[in-house]
């Protein structure tokens, strides 16, 4: 999974995505201090896996990863060359969702690129420019069909498809608004391959101070705003505070917990991200776990057993016999998978068993 952090200059993105990634990207008081996406990747949060490598005592853990592209602060113009340019957002096309961070808090020692703190105005500064930027590639796209719409079906096919999304972004409106209203196997490939900034799904990151965090954002009414935003367009939105995650990055893990205790809430901004980021993209985890080693598998919820088996290794697809299937909370209660299995609580699924979330998977495999 491959998210793009996305905002206005000093909106706390840098200080989000340090804090994330221990990466070390510049973060001053100023804009567009960030002159390269700067990538990191974080290992996803899974108490799961550490109590099952614990159980089979494995040589080694492994936990399924996120990869953050940390994107320099876009302004308004930035499609057409304003600030850093449109340089960026080819970054963002390659990521498989944007986290939109807003700023939620007011500081007058941080400046604000407008000048005031207005969340909604800001979403829609950077949403435009996403318009824009996809308006520019549809055009080049729909000056090369034309040329041979009139003689070809499928050319004219998707010459209309292309002036569909157009006036749908004409209107101010993001291209995934239209991915339900596409019934057509085709065109909805042809859709897909433009590779739209507006198709992609969006998080929004509320930044607000520490003292926001207990209410979860309930009383401050940036946050309020963005929330209203994000339910008129679907989205998910969870509230963090970059500062707070930025000395929670410092910490070792008997001093988070501590830390996240005196400010009165449980999950860290990261556990917030990845919780968000899984529903928005329908992702799901199944596990393996040996002696040799315990890892966390992502897939997209719906996965049949033999394409989950195919994230391991092609062979396994292409050969695949079935698949020995445990929930991990009945291993674990258990002790053991021999215990496990005297108590029916294995099972031997086929080739149409749909994997769930926490499963411990053997798949057996022949080629």
């Amino acid at each position: 999974m491959k998210l793009g952090i996305v905002g206005l200059p000093n909106v706390g993105k840098s200080t989000l995505f340090n804090s994330l990634t221990k990466a070390g990207a510049q973060a001053e008081n100023y804009p567009f201090c960030t002159i390269d996406p700067n990538v990191g990747v974080v290992a996803v949060p899974d108490e799961r896996l550490k109590l099952l490598g614990d159980l089979y005592h494995s040589k080694k853990v492994t936990p399924a990863t996120i990869e953050f592209v940390d994107i320099a602060g876009l302004v308004k113009g930035a499609s057409k060359g304003e600030g850093l340019g449109n340089q960026f957002l080819a970054n963002i096309r390659e990521c498989d969702a944007i986290v939109h961070v807003v700023r939620c808090f007011d500081d007058d020692n941080v400046v604000h690129v407008d000048g005031s703190v207005d969340p909604v105005r800001d979403i829609g500064t950077i949403d435009l420019e996403l318009i824009f930027a996809d308006i520019e590639v549809l055009e080049r796209r729909i000056a090369k069909v034309a040329k041979t719409a009139r003689m070809d079906k499928d050319a004219a096919k998707e010459h209309a498809l292309l002036l569909k999304i157009k006036e749908r972004l004409e209107s101010d409106q993001p291209a995934r608004s239209l991915i339900d209203e596409i019934t057509d196997e085709e065109e909805l490939k042809l859709f897909k391959s433009y590779d739209l900034l507006t198709a992609k799904p969006v998080i929004f990151a509320a930044n607000v101070k520490d003292e926001d965090l207990a209410d979860d954002g309930a009383t401050n009414s940036h946050v309020a705003a963005v929330r209203k935003w994000a339910e008129q367009s679907g989205s998910e939105v969870f509230v963090i505070s970059a500062q707070t995650e930025a000395e929670l990055s410092e910490l070792s893990d008997e001093e988070k917990e501590e830390f996240l205790s005196d400010l009165g809430i449980t999950s860290s901004g990261l556990d917030k991200l990845v919780a968000a980021s899984y529903k928005t993209l329908g992702l799901m985890s199944f596990l393996t776990s040996g002696e040799d080693e315990t890892r966390a598998w992502t897939i997209k919820i719906g996965t049949r057993a033999p394409q989950a088996a195919g994230k391991i290794h092609t062979d396994f697809e292409r050969g695949f016999i079935k698949a020995e299937v445990i929930n991990y909370q009945d291993l674990l209660r258990e002790g053991s998978l021999s215990a496990a299995k005297e108590k029916g609580l294995v099972r031997m699924e086929g080739k149409e068993y749909i994997v769930q979330d926490g499963d411990v998977i053997l798949f057996r495999f022949n080629v």
